[in-house]
């Protein structure tokens, strides 16, 4: 299936965000659509209406997924507290979504052993988000400010190059840690070290 550069926005946060109207999906979107984009947004509030979601993004041809959730690193929480480990997510999201990106707005989410329970058996091309806790409008910000340098460089692709070099400016500008896993054929893991790590 050929996929369309596009977002496909799932977010479950807690009743108190959600009463209170800290959403940063319908930010992102207004972003997006200001880019002639066509973004899906979902709001969901339990575990079986999130697997719901994932799956309508599986099946569907938008090639970039959006979870915006509370986390810790062995998985997200719905906004009724039910938990969805990272091995479950990727029970969910299937082989439908390979060759595909997801990006984590949800505290301290990406590290080696959730590259490990998702990337090789569903082949995504990458996973990023952050490596540690990260408040509402910090991710508001980081995420809008992410999304338009992608659109405004190419609109069509998120290739590599520039996806690394625009969270680098990004992450800097927000004072954020955020982690970056792709797919990888030449380690055995299947995937690669986590490309945004400061090294030495």
């Amino acid at each position: 299936m050929t996929t369309i550069p596009d977002i496909f926005i799932i977010e479950s946060l807690g009743p108190d965000d959600e009463g209170n109207g800290r959403l940063e999906g319908p930010i992102i979107a207004h972003i997006a659509r200001l880019h002639g984009k066509n973004p899906t947004y979902r709001y969901v509030r339990n575990r079986k209406d999130f697997a719901k979601a994932v799956r309508a993004f599986s099946k569907s041809n938008y090639r970039y997924l959006h979870i915006s959730a509370h986390a810790d690193d062995e998985g997200i929480t719905t906004t009724n507290l039910e938990d969805v480990t990272n091995a479950a997510l990727a029970k969910m999201l299937g082989k439908q979504v390979a060759g595909r990106r997801i990006f984590f707005s949800a505290c301290s989410i990406i590290h080696e052993k959730m590259a490990a329970e998702i990337i090789p058996p569903t082949k995504v091309f990458s996973v990023v988000g952050p490596r540690e806790d990260i408040g509402f409008a910090q991710a508001a910000v980081f995420w809008t400010a992410l999304y338009h340098l992608m659109f405004e460089h190419d609109a069509l692709a998120m290739k590599r190059a520039a996806l690394i070099k625009n969270l680098k400016k990004v992450a800097s500008l927000c004072d954020v840690e955020i982690g970056y896993f792709g797919r990888s054929a030449s380690r055995k893991s299947g995937f690669s070290r986590d490309i945004l790590a400061v090294k030495g």
